[in-house]
């Protein structure tokens, strides 16, 4: 993003085949998303990189609530292959949670069983997981006759079957994956941020709507309520923007190409490893100290690259992730509590000593965040 005395005026974008332009703008809006593909398992196109979040937040916008993001409890797990989401109606049609040798065990973690909210089931099952070793567990909704089945879930059964699975006939195996960032860029009621010049709409944004723990679908509803009135606000501004500005064509010359591309896959990785390792669904104290050692030491790495060697698509998305993953670090550790989607097995419950509170970060507090606390 372009800023001028503090107001966005647009930005550089880059192609997929490398060119670059600076676009004037007198309103830019951000619609680029959440950042899920930094965990290793997700449920996100790839290109959910957090680069809204992370270009909006440089340029001197708000972030808040980044600890809330929402794993979704059931994506059919295949080594190699993309996870594909396993719809929970799945398991509200009668579909079971198992352990790898068939044994039920959602009732130890909650009264409801099966028909726990997705939080608590993705808690269940990544537990589980941990005190096995095990890869994954199993989805069984084969005790259901095959034509209801096929009637009512015929998209996931016709991909389970393009994977090799038969849901009709055998259980499923399957991993909670990252389904969807609940905080980013605050907006008010407009989508407008507290840049001037900047709208926020969609996943990249936080407007309040789903608090600490989103409910299923509305954030389509979001999008469509924002989209329209940050248009409308857009629209009965429009005389109040500036006049382009002669801004100079990007410079390349004091860059090279790189000669080991394979630094920024091997970061890539890493950096969604140690996420998914250290702050995934369930948090600690000491997991989020070494996640923010290595993101730290990661974002220094990628700065250095960033700024001798020709920047491309991957590189630009490698660095966006780093950014989110600091900021999604830095306020996991200043809640003291569990709330909604924010789990932690040093503090359990949620702290009813205080109202609720959002967690608020700007570019000018962070600097003074004591990370190793």
């Amino acid at each position: 993003l372009i800023t001028v005395d503090g107001e966005c005026l647009g930005g550089i974008v880059q192609a997929q085949g490398g060119e670059r332009r600076i676009v004037w703008a007198g309103s830019t809006i951000l619609s680029a998303g959440g950042g899920c593909q930094l965990f290793r398992e997700s449920t996100n196109p790839a290109v959910a990189t957090g680069d809204g979040i992370s270009a909006a937040y440089r340029a001197g916008a708000t972030v808040r609530d980044l600890e809330f993001v929402q794993f979704h409890p059931t994506v059919l797990y295949l080594a190699g292959a993309s996870r594909k989401l396993i719809s929970e109606a799945v398991r509200g049609e009668g579909g079971r949670l198992l352990l790898p040798d068939g044994t039920p065990f959602m009732e130890r973690f909650d009264e409801r069983g099966n028909l726990a909210p997705r939080d608590i089931v993705a808690r269940a099952i990544d537990h589980e997981m941990k005190r096995l070793g095990a890869e994954y567990v199993l989805l069984d909704i084969s005790h259901k006759p095959a034509p209801f089945i096929k009637e009512h879930f015929p998209t996931i059964y016709a991909r389970c079957r393009e994977l090799g699975y038969d849901m009709a006939m055998e259980p499923i195996p399957v991993v909670p994956a990252a389904h969807y960032t609940c905080g980013g860029v605050i907006t008010d009621l407009n989508g407008q941020t507290d840049l001037p010049g900047l709208y926020a709409i969609g996943e990249v944004a936080c407007t309040g709507m789903h608090g600490a723990n989103r409910m299923a679908s509305n954030s389509l509803l979001e999008c469509l309520v924002f989209g329209v009135a940050a248009s409308e606000h857009i629209t009965a501004t429009l005389d109040d923007t500036l006049a382009p500005l002669a801004l100079p064509p990007w410079d390349e010359s004091r860059v090279r190409d790189s000669d080991e591309e394979v630094v920024v896959s091997h970061n890539w990785d890493e950096l969604r490893r140690c996420m998914w390792n250290y702050v995934g669904i369930v948090r600690t104290d000491k997991r989020l100290q070494r996640a923010w050692r290595r993101v730290d030491l990661l974002q220094q790495e990628i700065q250095e690259y960033y700024s001798h060697f020709t920047v491309s698509n991957d590189l630009l998305e490698l660095r966006n992730l780093a950014q989110v993953a600091a900021l999604i670090i830095r306020s996991a550790q200043l809640r003291k509590e569990s709330r909604g989607l924010h789990f932690t097995l040093d503090y359990p419950e949620a702290d009813t000593r205080k109202p609720p509170t959002d967690t608020i970060l700007t570019p000018e507090q962070s600097q003074d965040i004591d990370l190793a606390m």
